[in-house]
């Protein structure tokens, strides 16, 4: 089995940044709340909106068995969407909740979501460009004001929590307080999105690999994932098939484990880059550091551990 661990679907753009509104556009054009316009999707239709069923087209075009669909601000609250994907479709897909814990609803919602429609998964979107540490400049990971009821909630009922901490040297960086969390409660499971969002200064400067392996080395947890998601975005000054993303998933497995890798692609953003085709053969068929054996785990095995 194949399985995207980071895949996205909107019905709609109504999302949410520290920069304001995200306004949709048309063909596959997007503007920020700064007025900056940027492309999401690809010029295929005039509506920049990525529907379940086009995912499903991708996923049968490409040979993917499942997807799991996370969520955030950018894209805004696709929770009733979501939901209704993986009703029509359980054995297809895996949904996240959006969820923002700073909002005094915030309890009330997540006992809706997970105890009412049964999600299993909560994405925490918490990078500065485009998350939650955007919207909420004093946001912290250990903050009392939700940590209380969040945290232990999200343990009693086992739940799987996927952060995206942005970038290395961010506000929303916190690995150490993450790390806390981890320990306190080992019954969440965590998959930590972007690998650590590696740069390529992690080659040049020793406090940026430093950050980065930090991050990354939380997966020696028996609770604790990596996923693979967006990896050329990394290093995009690169060529086809982006010879450092060979590199830095090679470093990943010296440091945690091919275990504790899961493919996944950030599809529909990533089609502004690449192909779903290319983005599969890229860790596939050119990580000449992988065995059958470690892409079977990578591609499928991991994930359901992970999320099912």
């Amino acid at each position: 089995m194949i399985v995207d661990a980071h895949a996205h679907i909107y019905s709609q753009l109504c999302g949410l940044t520290g920069s304001g509104v995200t306004e949709p556009l048309s063909y596959g054009k997007a503007k920020l709340g700064t007025g900056q316009v940027l492309r999401f999707l690809p010029p295929l239709a005039s509506e920049t909106r990525f529907p379940v069923e086009a995912l499903l087209e991708y996923m049968d075009w490409v040979g993917v068995d499942k997807a799991v669909l996370l969520q955030g601000p950018l894209y805004g609250d696709m929770n009733t969407y979501v939901h209704s994907a993986v009703q029509k479709w359980p054995d297809r897909f895996i949904g996240s909740a959006y969820l923002n814990p700073m909002l005094a609803s915030a309890p009330a919602v997540f006992g809706h979501l997970v105890d009412e429609l049964g999600f299993g998964v909560i994405k925490l979107e918490l990078s500065d460009e485009t998350g939650l540490c955007g919207i909420h400049t004093d946001l912290r990971l250990d903050d009392k004001r939700f940590v209380d009821w969040l945290w232990e909630a999200a343990d009693s009922r086992a739940l799987t929590i996927t952060p995206d901490l942005g970038s290395i040297g961010g506000r929303s960086y916190q690995t150490q307080e993450l790390r806390m969390l981890i320990e306190a409660y080992s019954n969440v499971r965590w998959v930590i999105a972007h690998l650590g969002q590696p740069s390529p200064h992690i080659w040049l400067q020793s406090e940026i690999d430093a950050a980065w392996t930090e991050q990354v080395e939380l997966a020696t947890y028996p609770n604790v994932w990596l996923d693979l998601a967006s990896l050329p975005h990394y290093f995009r000054d690169e060529d086809y098939p982006y010879p450092s993303v060979n590199r830095i998933v090679r470093r990943a497995i010296e440091l945690v484990g091919v275990e504790k890798l899961l493919w996944g692609t950030d599809i529909p953003g990533m089609l502004t880059m690449l192909t779903y085709q290319q983005l599969r053969d890229l860790i596939m068929r050119h990580c000449d550091c992988l065995s059958q054996s470690h892409k079977d785990l990578i591609f499928g095995a991991n994930a359901l551990a992970a999320y099912d």
